[in-house]
C-alpha cells in the first residue's frame, strides 16, 4: 500500500551535470522571469546548509534569474530491485515538510498500513454555487438585474457607495460590499471571495443642469430632453480609472481565459515549487526518484520539470512521487475548472494528489492519467474527477474538495489505483516523465466571467466624416462632458486586454419602457436608437451563460423608433427571447474602433 505523506531530501544523480541540470529539493523563489539564453555563460552560486553544517555551492552556466536552493542525492540505481532500504533516506523523508510525526499517529500509520482496503463507497460531490457580483446595483440597469438574478435563484452580491440606499432599494437582506471604484483602497479582494462572475451597470452620472426630481425623472426620460451635466466624479476616474480598480479587484476570482500557471515556464515567465520524493522508503521499500529542471529538455529546447527514477516491489514496496512543500499562502483555483499538465507521456499512468489541508498525513483528493509514449500532451483533470483517497482507499465521509484552499500537489508513479485496484500499466524499472507546466483551466466552451454595459457611440466623437447633427447628444457633447465617450471606450479596453472572458454591451438610449420589442444587434458602432433598461438587463444576465458572447462587443436597440412608444399588454406578454439567437451572428475582433485607428482621438 502506498503512502502519500512524506518527502525525501535528495543528492544528484551521479550521471548528470549540475552545469545542465537542476536538481529542485528545497526552497525555490516564485513568479521570476526566466529570461532567453544567452551565449555568455554565467556561473550562480547558491550555497545552502546541509546536515553537519557544511555548505554546497549550486552551480549553472546558463543564464537564469531563479535562484534554487537544493541539497543533492546520491545515484539512483538504473535496475529495479538492486536498492537496499535506507534508513537514513527514511529519516530525512520525516524531517522534509514539517519534522516527523508524533509517535502515536506515526504507529497508527504502520498499524493501518497492514490492514486491508475497505470497499469503494460514494463520494460527497463538490460545491458549484458561484455568486454574481452587481456592480452599479442601485442604478436603472443594476437594480433591474439584481431583481432577475434573485428571481431566477442566482447567488447575488452588490458592490454599492451607499449602504443604507442599497438596503431600502434592495431589501435589508440583501449581500453588499460598500466600496467605490474611484477609490482602489475600498475594492479589497477578499470581500469578493467567492465571486464568480460580475456584471458591471457602473456609469458616471449624466443629469439636467437644472436640477432633476428625487426619482430621477428627468433623467429617465434620456439625455435627449434636457441640458447634460457630469454629476459627481469625473468620466475619467469613473469609466477608465474605476474599470482598471475594479478589473483589479475581481481578476482573481473570475479567473482569466489562459489559466493560472501553478508550476512551469512560459515564454517570459516561469514558476517553480518546491518539490521533493516522496517513495516507499517510508514503509520499508526501496524505490527511488527525484525531480530536476532540465533547461532544455521541454518542447522547442525550452525549460522542462522532469519526474525521474526507478520504482520496485522490493520489501512490498511499489510506488515513487514527488510531493511540493505546503505553500505558505493556499493557492485559489475556485475560479477554475480543473488542472492541465503539459507533459511528455512514456505510456504509462500516473496519479495527481491534490491536498487541502496543512496535516502531513491526509486525505488527498486523486485522479489518474494515461499518458501517450514519446509524445507532447496536454492532461486535463477536472475538480469533479478528484476523488479524496487516504492510503489508497477511498473516504467516503471526506469533505468536497475546496479549490479555493489547496496547500500542496504531488505526482506519483504506483503499482497501486485505490481500493484494491491495480495500476494495468504498471512495471518495475526506470521511469521518466517530464513535465512543463502545471496550470487550472477554465472548462470549454468558455462562458463570459465578466459583462460589462457601455454605451453606443463611443468611438464615434472625432470620426472622421461623421454628421454629427445625426449623432446623439452624448457623441455631440462628448468634449463638454469631459470626454465622456472617449473615457467609456478606455474603460472598454481594459477589459478586453484584461485576459478575463468578457460581454461587452453598447445599449443605445436607455427608456423605461418594458422589455419585449425585437431587437437588432449591431457591431462597429453605427447605429442609433432605444432600448428598454429591462431588455439591458435581460441580456447581460443571457450573456452570462452563453460561450457565443463570449469575448464580443456589440451595440443594441429595439427595432421601435424613438418617436414611438412602446407597451405591453400585462394580460398577453410577449415570448421570452432565446437572445442565443442574436449572440450566434456576433464576430470576434469588432468594436468599431477599425475607423480610429488612423485618427487618434484627443483627450
Amino acid at each position: 500500500m502506498e503512502c502519500h505523506c512524506f518527502c525525501s531530501v535528495t543528492k544528484p544523480s551521479s550521471s548528470s551535470s549540475c552545469s545542465t541540470i537542476l536538481n529542485f529539493q528545497g526552497i525555490s523563489s516564485v513568479g521570476r522571469k526566466f529570461p532567453g539564453r544567452t551565449s555568455d555563460p554565467q556561473v550562480l552560486s547558491s550555497p545552502f546548509l546541509q546536515r553537519k553544517n557544511k555548505f554546497q555551492p549550486f552551480v549553472y552556466k546558463q543564464s537564469s534569474s531563479f535562484y534554487p536552493r537544493r541539497t543533492y542525492r546520491g545515484p539512483i540505481l538504473s535496475e529495479a530491485g538492486k536498492q537496499g532500504w535506507d534508513l537514513g533516506r527514511f529519516l530525512k523523508t520525516l524531517y522534509f515538510f514539517n519534522g516527523p510525526p508524533s509517535p502515536a499517529k506515526f504507529f497508527e500509520f504502520l498499524i493501518e498500513k497492514l490492514s486491508g482496503p475497505s470497499p469503494s463507497e460514494a463520494v460527497k460531490s463538490m460545491d458549484t454555487s458561484e455568486i454574481i457580483l452587481v456592480a452599479g446595483a442601485t442604478g436603472g440597469v443594476g437594480r433591474r438585474v439584481v431583481d432577475l438574478l434573485r428571481k431566477k435563484g442566482f447567488p447575488v452580491r452588490v458592490l454599492v457607495r451607499n449602504e443604507e440606499k442599497a438596503r431600502k432599494m434592495l431589501g435589508p437582506d440583501v449581500d453588499l460590499i460598500v466600496g467605490d471604484i474611484t477609490k482602489a483602497s475600498t475594492l479589497v479582494p477578499e470581500y469578493f471571495k467567492g465571486v464568480r462572475k460580475v456584471i458591471n451597470a457602473v456609469s458616471v452620472i449624466v443629469g439636467p443642469k437644472e436640477g432633476d426630481t428625487p426619482d430621477r425623472a428627468k433623467y429617465s426620460q434620456g439625455i435627449k430632453f434636457f441640458e447634460p451635466e457630469i454629476k459627481g466624479d469625473s468620466p475619467e476616474m469613473v469609466e477608465y480609472i474605476g474599470m482598471k480598480n475594479l478589473i483589479n479587484a475581481v481578476k482573481g476570482s473570475v479567473g482569466f481565459h489562459s489559466g493560472k500557471l501553478i508550476f512551469g515556464f512560459e515564454d517570459s515567465s516561469s514558476r517553480e515549487l518546491a518539490w521533493g520524493a516522496l517513495d516507499d522508503v517510508v514503509m520499508g521499500g526501496v524505490s527511488e526518484s527525484t525531480f530536476q529542471i532540465d533547461p532544455n529538455g521541454g518542447e522547442n529546447g525550452r525549460p522542462t520539470g522532469v519526474f525521474k527514477g526507478v520504482v520496485s516491489t522490493a520489501n512490498n514496496g511499489g510506488f515513487t512521487s514527488i510531493r511540493t512543500k505546503n505553500f505558505s499562502v493556499p493557492e485559489d483555483l475556485s475560479a477554475y475548472d480543473g488542472i492541465e499538465l503539459r507533459l511528455k507521456g512514456d505510456g504509462r499512468r500516473y496519479k495527481l494528489i491534490v491536498r487541502t489541508s496543512r496535516d502531513w498525513d491526509t486525505v488527498g483528493y486523486t485522479s489518474g492519467f494515461d499518458t501517450i509514449k514519446d509524445q507532447w500532451q496536454s492532461v486535463r483533470l477536472p475538480f469533479s474527477s478528484l476523488r479524496p483517497i487516504f492510503r489508497a482507499r477511498t473516504v467516503s465521509d471526506a469533505p468536497p474538495f475546496d479549490a479555493s484552499q489547496i496547500i500542496s500537489l504531488q505526482l506519483m508513479f504506483s503499482k497501486f489505483e485505490y481500493d484494491g485496484k491495480l495500476n494495468p500499466t504498471f512495471t518495475e524499472g526506470p521511469f521518466q516523465l517530464p513535465v512543463s507546466s502545471i496550470r487550472a483551466y477554465i472548462q470549454d466552451p468558455i462562458t463570459p466571467r465578466f459583462v460589462h454595459v457601455s454605451s453606443a457611440g463611443v468611438t464615434r466623437p472625432e470620426r472622421p466624416g461623421l454628421d454629427l447633427s445625426k449623432q446623439p447628444p452624448a457623441v455631440r457633447l462628448n468634449k463638454e462632458l469631459g470626454f465622456i465617450l472617449t473615457f467609456k471606450l478606455k474603460g472598454e479596453d481594459v477589459i478586453r486586454e484584461s485576459g478575463i472572458p468578457y460581454t461587452i454591451i453598447r445599449p443605445c438610449a436607455l427608456t423605461e419602457e418594458p422589455a419585449g420589442a425585437d431587437l437588432i444587434f449591431d457591431q462597429g458602432d453605427n447605429i442609433t436608437g432605444k432600448i428598454s433598461r429591462e431588455e439591458v438587463a435581460r441580456i447581460c444576465i443571457a450573456a452570462l451563460e452563453s460561450s457565443y458572447a463570449c469575448d464580443k462587443t456589440f451595440e443594441v436597440k429595439s427595432v421601435i423608433p424613438f418617436s414611438e412608444p412602446y407597451t405591453v399588454d400585462p394580460k398577453n406578454p410577449p415570448p421570452e427571447k432565446d437572445y442565443n439567437v442574436y449572440f450566434k451572428t456576433l464576430k470576434d475582433g469588432i468594436t468599431g474602433k477599425e475607423s480610429l485607428e488612423q485618427t487618434p482621438i484627443p483627450v
